[in-house]
C-alpha cells in the first residue's frame, strides 16, 4: 500500500515552527528516510541550528531560488529528489508559500500544492509544507485546507475542514491574467516565422538587459511554446513582449486548450506532446502563469533581472 502524506503546518512564530519540523525531519533521519528540507534560507538557518549534527543527513535547498517558480517545484525540487532515491520513503519538508509571494504568483502556487496530490498519490512519500499564519493574508490560510489533506496546528494533526479533488482546485485557480500594456509588441507567428519569432525575443531579452544565461533561457522557452503552437493548437499563435520594470515577459496565445492540469508539472517523457515542452518551460523561467479556456490558452513567462 503506498504511504503518502500531504499535511499542512501552520505556525505563528519560530517556536511552533520548530516544534512541527524538527521531530519530523529528525524521525525521518532516524528512520534512513531520505529528507529534503527546501524551504527560505531564514528557516534553514533556524532547522540547522536546531538539528545539529543531524542537519549533515539533511538535503537542503532555498526554495526562493529553487522554487521561485512556482511550475518548478514539482518537476525540478520534489520530484527530482524523490526519483534519485531508491528508498522505499522519502520526507520532504517544503515552503511554497511566503509572505513576499506576489499575487500575480498566488493561483500558481495554488495549483501546485493541489497538483502535488495527484503527481504523488501513487508514491511513497510524506511532504509537510510550513505556512506562516501570521504574516500570510487569511485568504491564503483559508486555502491551505482545500490542497492539504492534513493540517497540523498548535501541535495537533486535524483532517482538513475544506480539503477538495485537486483538480478542482487547479481549475478554481485557472484565472485570467492580468491584460498587457498597451505598448506590449505583438506578432502572429506559423510554422515559416518561427525564427522571427526567436530573433524577436533575443533582441528584447537582450535590450531589457538580462544576462546572456537569460536570454538563452527565454529565446527556449519561447520558441517550445511557439512550437507547440503551431504543432498542437492549429499551427500559428500571437506572441506578445513587453517590460515590467527589469523584467523581460513573454506571453504565447494560440487556440488551443490544455485540459491537464498536470502539463508542465511532471517529465512525461519527450514524446508526449506539450508535457515536456511546457516542463521546460518551467524549469528554464522565474515565473509561468497559464490560462486556458474554451476560447484558447495564454501562456506567460516572466524572466530577469540578473541575480
Amino acid at each position: 500500500m503506498v504511504d503518502f502524506a500531504h499535511e499542512a503546518l501552520l505556525y505563528r512564530d519560530d517556536e511552533q515552527y520548530l516544534a512541527g519540523a524538527v521531530p519530523f525531519v529528525r524521525d525521518g533521519v532516524s528512520a534512513g528516510e531520505p529528507v529534503l528540507v527546501a524551504v527560505p534560507k531564514r528557516g534553514i538557518a533556524l532547522l540547522r541550528g536546531a538539528l545539529g549534527a543531524e542537519a549533515d543527513h539533511v538535503e537542503f535547498l532555498d526554495m526562493k531560488q529553487a522554487g521561485r517558480n512556482p511550475g518548478r517545484i514539482l518537476p525540478g525540487v520534489l520530484a527530482a529528489f524523490a526519483d534519485n532515491s531508491s528508498a522505499a520513503r522519502v520526507r520532504i519538508v517544503g515552503e511554497a508559500v511566503w509572505p513576499e509571494r506576489t499575487e500575480l504568483e498566488y493561483p500558481a502556487c495554488v495549483q501546485h500544492e493541489a497538483m502535488v496530490n495527484t503527481a504523488f498519490e501513487d508514491r511513497p512519500a510524506w511532504m509537510l509544507c510550513p505556512y506562516d499564519a501570521t504574516a500570510l493574508a487569511p485568504h491564503v490560510v483559508r486555502d491551505v485546507e482545500t490542497t492539504h489533506p492534513t493540517v497540523v496546528e498548535d501541535g495537533r494533526r486535524r483532517s482538513s475542514t475544506g480539503y477538495r479533488e485537486p483538480f478542482l482546485t487547479a481549475e478554481e485557480f485557472n484565472r485570467p491574467l492580468p491584460e498587457p500594456p498597451a505598448d506590449a509588441t505583438a506578432r502572429r507567428f506559423d510554422l515559416d516565422s518561427l525564427a522571427d519569432a526567436r530573433r524577436l525575443v533575443a533582441g528584447f531579452a537582450d535590450a531589457t538587459g538580462l544576462s546572456a544565461d537569460q536570454v538563452e533561457d527565454l529565446v527556449l522557452a519561447v520558441n517550445e511554446l511557439t512550437t507547440n503552437s503551431v504543432v498542437h493548437a492549429g499551427g500559428s499563435g500571437t506572441l506578445l513582449v513587453w517590460r515590467e520594470g527589469g523584467v523581460a515577459v513573454c506571453e504565447v496565445r494560440d487556440a488551443g486548450r490544455l485540459t491537464d492540469p498536470m502539463v508542465g508539472r511532471n517529465n512525461p517523457g519527450a514524446h508526449t506532446p506539450g508535457g515536456y515542452g511546457v516542463m521546460l518551460v518551467n524549469l528554464l523561467c522565474d515565473l509561468v502563469r497559464v490560462h486556458t479556456g474554451g476560447s484558447g490558452t495564454a501562456i506567460r513567462v516572466y524572466v530577469g533581472p540578473p541575480a
